[in-house]
């Protein structure tokens, strides 16, 4: 996998994953970013590199672009979900299958240093140490973040990345 140079960390308050991998993938994602930062109320501190990765638990599906962000904002942890889902629901995600293909995904990695257990929002990611497509993005714009006691580069090298690549 291409090594991408590790950014310093500005001060964020929370980061966010976006995968797609229906129409213009790449698209998605920048249009996705470009929707949470519309109001004001969000502001994007840090931009990971958009990764080609195969799809992960429905296998037989087109590939996923996937990267990750950094934000400043003082929106809540619900607040920024309810931003995140009308993203999804206004660029056209259909919820037919878990994990199947979707226009758009925006998901809340992290949140300060909150912990969260709720029906509908955990925080930090529930699946987030077994995603190399989130870890190496995040990684390349937020390397301190750890995740259970560990850092990224701990959970990454308990993966197989070899499927991700840096997309143009």
């Amino acid at each position: 996998m291409p090594s991408k140079p590790k950014l310093a960390s500005p001060a964020f308050d929370a980061t966010i994953g976006l995968g797609s991998n229906i129409g213009d993938k790449t698209a998605n994602i920048y249009e996705a970013i470009r929707r949470l930062s519309a109001k004001g109320d969000i502001r994007v501190v840090a931009r990971s590199s958009v990764y080609r990765s195969a799809p992960w638990g429905v296998a037989d599906q087109d590939w996923f672009a996937n990267a990750c962000i950094s934000i400043a904002t003082e929106l809540s942890p619900r607040a920024l979900l309810k931003r995140c889902q009308a993203i999804e629901n206004d660029m056209g995600r259909v919820r037919l299958k878990k994990w199947g293909p979707r226009v758009i995904d925006v998901d809340i990695l992290t949140y300060r240093e909150d912990t969260i257990r709720e029906p509908d929002l955990v925080v930090p990611h529930p699946l987030i140490a077994e995603r190399g497509f989130v870890l190496v993005p995040l990684n390349e714009i937020a390397p301190h973040v750890k995740i259970s006691g560990c850092t990224l580069d701990e959970h990454i090298a308990r993966l197989d990345t070899s499927d991700l690549a840096i997309l143009p």
